[in-house]
């Protein structure tokens, strides 16, 4: 349970400023209450609270434009991604500006500053050498021409054996899958049977910086 979250953060940095987020919301379909309740309204409380304070704080969220969801959307919807995009950030938008959330910044992943920033962030840390680098093997369906996200192959449950489980989870039995797992697994996109294709991945090692994730744990606590 949060304590005094102003008191603990403040002491863990020593920050004059505060930085406030929120999960942001994929642009496949509109915000519902339990996005509000579970998710805005909460962070939203918080920003006022230190508004109320005087603190200097900067509320920024977005809509996130990646993701398999949208390119499922799209498909199914007979649209380009784009498309769906589109329309869902501009109904999410007014969602929160009808409910009053009082975002200072509310952007876009397509942004500029979003690309420039987090290409930034990343080479950073490559450049320390805080990823680890490896190569696995990953579904690949030939003809399509692209590697097979979760939710993009379907087969059998290896726990269950329910036959329509997706590439993450099996939604008969609750447990959680790679979509290597699959008995018998088939592109959703063509209805082909995805071959296993070579593909290099970055890895954080968390391990590098569990100190500091367990002070700030101490802050939530």
């Amino acid at each position: 349970m949060l304590q005094n979250p102003t008191r603990g953060i403040a002491e863990l940095s020593g920050a004059k400023r505060y930085t406030i987020t929120a999960a942001l919301p994929y642009t496949n379909g509109p915000i519902h209450i339990g996005h509000l309740a579970g998710v805005y309204v909460p962070s939203d409380i918080y920003s006022r609270y230190l508004r109320l304070q005087g603190r200097d704080v900067l509320f920024v969220c977005g809509s996130d434009e990646h993701g398999v969801a949208i390119s499922m959307k799209a498909k199914k919807e007979g649209v380009t991604p784009q498309e769906v995009i589109d329309k869902y950030d501009g109904i999410i938008r007014k969602s929160f500006l009808d409910f009053g959330i009082s975002f200072d910044n509310y952007s876009r992943t397509s942004a500029k500053i979003h690309h420039d920033t987090a290409s930034e962030f990343f080479r950073t840390l490559y450049e320390k050498g805080d990823f680890i680098e490896e190569v696995t093997e990953q579904l690949y369906d030939a003809k399509a021409d692209q590697f097979l996200a979760d939710r993009f192959v379907v087969g059998t449950c290896p726990r269950c054996g329910n036959e329509e489980a997706y590439g993450d989870q099996c939604e008969k039995c609750g447990s959680t899958l790679n979509a290597t797992d699959l008995i018998n697994p088939k592109s959703t996109i063509t209805g082909e049977t995805p071959i296993m294709k070579s593909t290099k991945h970055w890895f954080f090692a968390f391990g590098s910086v569990r100190r500091f994730l367990e002070r700030m744990d101490s802050c939530w606590t």
